[in-house]
């Protein structure tokens, strides 16, 4: 009969690529720019990235979408937040809660392939994303620990930034996760906004938290999390994306542009942009559609932007690994966003009273 251990062995560990562990990156992907194709567009997503680090007045939001963490790119996230390269990060749940998270937790994803029998796989208790594994039972683990972190706070309505500001407390308190994206932004006051919270390990344990206690609980708001960001807009004024994946994580950072001008401020639209996508454009859905498209709404301006259509693991270490080992990032200013909510009283009221009055 066989054993989960024969799936899940120790030296098939996914190891997280270390953009410093290498004398220079840098010139490969400057001689990738005299090349065509997909290579050119990198190495011109890589120097706007640059210039947005350049630019003093610029805020950079990351977006995070798709199988991340699992796929050994969570150091190359959390080197960019400890060099000062990312002030606010926009991700959808799996990423933060069933990947880093699950991680920091002591849990690990395991090197797999495609060609497997998925019904043993289920009777094992494994899950597969292509050709990584993850112990469901871990996963489990990951979830009631959700559901604990819930418990612990006062009940009532939170964003989801204020929750992973929980994750990121819990962590430290009890010496885990110390290389996670998530301990890393709490430790350096950069948001983590997940607009999509229930869609993943979060949503189970809080759905265990409040079928427990169906009077008094913990419920994220959404809403609250796009006013947060709207309000974050407002106050940075020039800001910069850098996009890994699409789906709600692009659009949710693209449109608190939009949400600020529908509350009487005009906002600048978000000065440079780069996305990294294998999604088409040609189908109309929002992963693929280009920075240009997005131009049109009045969300990016398509002075600095670029499309990568490349897959993440070879485009991100290259792009953030370039910038890193450029060195812009050693005078930047540090933001700590967080604090923006962490005084008493609301950012509502540092706005323009005409529009706080609408």
């Amino acid at each position: 009969m066989v054993q989960k251990s024969q799936y899940l062995r120790p030296e098939a560990v996914v190891e997280h690529i270390d953009i410093t562990g290498y004398p220079d990156i840098a010139p490969l992907v400057e001689a990738m720019g005299r090349m065509s194709f997909q290579a050119r567009n990198l190495y011109r997503a890589a120097q706007i990235y640059e210039r947005m680090l350049q630019d003093e007045r610029c805020t950079v939001i990351l977006c995070l979408a798709g199988s991340l963490v699992s796929a050994g790119l969570r150091r190359v996230v959390v080197e960019a937040i400890r060099c000062r390269m990312v002030d606010v990060i926009v991700s959808t749940g799996a990423i933060v809660v069933d990947q880093d998270f699950f991680e920091a937790l002591g849990f690990r994803h395991y090197q797999g392939t495609a060609r497997v029998d998925d019904d043993e796989l289920r009777e094992l208790m494994i899950d597969r994303i292509y050709d990584t594994f993850i112990d469901e039972e871990e996963l489990r683990v990951c979830d009631h620990t959700i559901a604990e972190i819930a418990e612990q706070l006062e009940p009532g309505v939170y964003s989801s930034r204020e929750f992973i500001i929980a994750l990121g407390q819990y962590l430290t308190e009890r010496g885990l996760g110390e290389d996670s994206i998530v301990r890393t932004a709490y430790e350096h006051g950069v948001p983590i906004f997940v607009p999509a919270f229930s869609d993943c390990s979060a949503g189970f344990g809080l759905v265990l938290h409040q079928h427990r206690h169906p009077e008094r609980h913990v419920a994220i708001d959404s809403v609250k999390d796009f006013r947060e960001l709207t309000y974050l807009k407002v106050q940075a004024g020039e800001t910069g994306l850098v996009m890994v994946g699409g789906g709600v994580p692009k659009n949710f950072a693209q449109d608190v542009v939009v949400a600020a001008d529908v509350l009487g401020i005009p906002v600048p639209m978000h000065k440079y942009a780069l996305q990294i996508t294998v999604a088409d454009e040609r189908d109309g859905g929002l992963s693929g559609s280009t920075l240009r498209e997005a131009s049109s709404w009045g969300k990016v301006a398509n002075t600095d932007e670029q499309m990568v259509f490349c897959e993440a693991t070879i485009a991100l270490p290259l792009i953030v690994g370039y910038v890193y080992h450029r060195g812009i990032w050693r005078s930047r200013a540090q933001r700590r966003w967080n604090q923006l909510f962490a005084s008493a009283g609301s950012p509502m009221e540092n706005l323009p009273q005409s529009a706080a009055q609408g």
